[in-house]
């Protein structure tokens, strides 16, 4: 009998998009700067989409990092169970929103268990052919990955800084330039 889910931090986006990116930036952010106890797996989803089947039925406990559509403030930010996902505006036509909802669905449609998912969406200001994030998302960042902690924490996973940080820059730049990344 397995005494603690398996949990999965699954950032998605795309870092040609400025903050469409977001999802992937918060990923690796909270892979570099901090320790989970238990462990927890943490995955770059990127734009993979439907091809992300695998992971809904390996992994226990999802939390989905994106953006969301909504008619509210850039920098809004909302923490969604998986089984409302539908109704909040997810489908805006990114292929990796409607790929992230249909393995759910196809989960469902396939009789296997769906995972204990939500996701950690915030509203984008910008979303264009550009690395990084706009003003509003690159300042709110820190409220972003807050509200993620917070979640990790209510799950009952402790959460530790790690000594020597990475800051939300060379995160990007990492994107930006792989070759010039270094911890």
């Amino acid at each position: 009998m397995q005494t603690n889910p398996k949990t999965l931090l699954l950032g998605i986006g795309n870092v040609l998009q400025k903050d469409d990116g977001i999802g992937v930036y918060a990923a690796e952010y909270l892979l570099h700067n901090y320790t989970f106890i238990p462990d927890i797996e943490i995955i770059n989803g990127g734009v993979e989409g439907i091809k992300l089947l695998d992971l809904f039925i390996e992994y226990d406990d999802i939390i989905i990092l994106d953006t969301i559509a909504l008619e509210d403030a850039p920098g809004s930010i909302y923490n969604i169970p998986a089984k409302e996902l539908g109704g909040y505006g997810l489908n805006s036509g990114s292929a990796h929103e409607i790929g992230v909802l249909q393995c759910l669905d196809m989960l469902e449609l396939q009789g296997k268990p769906r995972p204990e998912s939500n996701i950690i969406a915030i509203v984008p200001a910008e979303i264009t052919f550009a690395f990084g994030l706009s003003d509003i998302l690159h300042e709110v960042f820190n409220r972003y990955i807050g509200v993620i902690l917070a979640d990790l924490k209510k799950r009952g996973i402790g959460v530790k800084q790690k000594e020597q940080t990475v800051s939300l820059e060379k995160i990007i730049m990492k994107f930006k330039d792989p070759a010039s990344f270094r911890v």
